[in-house]
């Protein structure tokens, strides 16, 4: 059935109790969709020259000893004690699917699709333990990727709902919730018509099936006239609010998520698009970095003002990095490809150390030099701040015998330096 907008499964799994709480309640996965250049973000390679560097050769220091991001980042750079970085993120694979795949679920490619972190976190953080928020457990601002199907083997129940429209625009159109063009009163109205023919439902009031379908409306208009829709309604934050964040798509999409964590939504991704650089790289940057320095940074700022950060997990980052060297022939007149061999990731908030950088890249940011860390590792850290055990059963309908994360080496498997 839906429920404005949001497909509800029928089938439950069968899930194991509770797991204990964790410091963290929330995450926020912001997902630099096609792959961010780690050299040109948050490890940047100066010494190494022009071919490398190319123009960004001027890094800022941050209020952080001994960490450098790039120069179009002052604003992050004034809050590294803040956030983590992870400079040595790896697995080696360059496709997009696969890699995003690897990335988000911790597992290499086999015959199973498993869940990305954010279905596990509505499995353990959803319906099934005692979450009541009207809206979903599992959100994405605002189109999914398409990589894979997050919600993997776990089924329909566990997959995001994606709101869609921009909340840049004038009046974010939610899908399925705030309709382009529909004012309140028009629902209302449509509201009233649909009272007006249902002829066969008033004749029959005690029908269960009708019950259940009243019972779906409720909570459909709920969402489209209550307390849900305003949620979506960025008019309501003042203005100075929304300038800080940038009154672009990114900027607003990361006010939206600050206010689906207030309201208690455990799972929050937002996908910004367009770090797929293969041609005129440097371009691109100067208009994408200072958006994600206006966003990532107020977000940051304000999770902290507002008592969030501490129990907000804020992940940064892609699917892999770039070339380290800069493609400057044509047809790519300096762009750069795709490079999973080594990559950053940025961390903050939930139990994660500010101020912090673990691995290292060598001096061309070619490969890991010190610490590789495998998205597992980062992904079973999380859910350990989460109070999810990653060592715990997965349950499931198919009866997978399966892990939340799969088993690592002993000494691996948390980022201890980081919590």
């Amino acid at each position: 059935m839906v429920v404005g907008g949001v497909a509800l499964a029928d089938g439950r799994l069968h899930a194991a109790p509770a797991p204990p709480s964790g410091r963290a309640k929330a995450v926020i996965q912001i997902w630099l969709w096609g792959g961010p250049s780690h050299l040109d973000t948050f490890d940047p390679k100066p010494e190494a020259g022009r071919d490398y560097c190319g123009p960004f050769d001027k890094p800022l220091t941050t209020n952080a000893d001994g960490i450098r991001i790039n120069e179009l980042l002052p604003l992050l750079a004034k809050q590294a004690d803040k956030y983590s970085l992870i400079r040595s993120m790896t697995h080696g694979n360059n496709g997009h699917e696969t890699a995003a795949y690897i990335t988000q679920t911790g597992r290499q490619p086999d015959r199973l699709v498993y869940p990305s972190m954010g279905a596990i976190v509505s499995l353990f953080k959803g319906y099934d333990h005692g979450y009541r928020g009207q809206l979903p457990p599992y959100i994405v601002l605002t189109n999914p990727q398409g990589r894979f199907a997050e919600d993997g083997f776990l089924g329909a129940r566990y997959k995001p709902f994606a709101t869609g429209g921009d909340p840049g625009q004038k009046r974010f159109a939610v899908e399925g919730v705030v309709a382009e063009g529909v004012t309140d009163e028009h629902q209302i109205a449509r509201r009233e018509l649909l009272h007006g023919l249902d002829t066969l439902g008033r004749a029959m009031p005690s029908n269960p099936d009708f019950k259940q379908l009243d019972t779906c409306e409720k909570k459909a208009y709920e969402m489209i006239l209550g307390d849900a829709g305003k949620l979506f309604d960025l008019a309501t934050e003042k203005q100075e609010i929304r300038d800080r964040y940038g009154m672009n798509t990114f900027g607003q999409s990361c006010l939206m998520a600050r206010r689906l964590v207030e309201q208690g939504v455990p799972y929050i991704t937002i996908n910004s698009k367009g770090w797929d650089t293969h041609k005129q790289h440097f371009e691109t940057m100067r208009r994408r970095l200072p958006e994600l320095d206006a966003g990532l940074s107020t977000l940051l700022d304000e999770l902290a003002q507002r008592g969030l950060l501490e129990s907000t997990i804020l992940w940064c980052g892609g699917e892999f990095g770039r070339t380290p060297k800069v493609l400057w022939e044509s047809p790519w007149n300096g762009g750069r490809g795709h490079f999973g061999n080594c990559f950053s990731h940025l961390v903050a908030g939930g139990g994660f150390k500010g101020g912090q950088v673990l691995g290292a890249s060598d001096k061309t940011g070619s490969e890991v030099a010190q610490r590789p860390v495998h998205p597992a590792e980062l992904l079973g850290t999380m859910c350990s701040l989460l109070g999810i055990d990653p060592d715990r059963a997965l349950p499931n309908q198919r009866g997978i015998e399966a892990t939340v994360m799969p088993a690592v080496a002993e000494g691996a498997g948390r980022l201890k330096e980081l919590i």
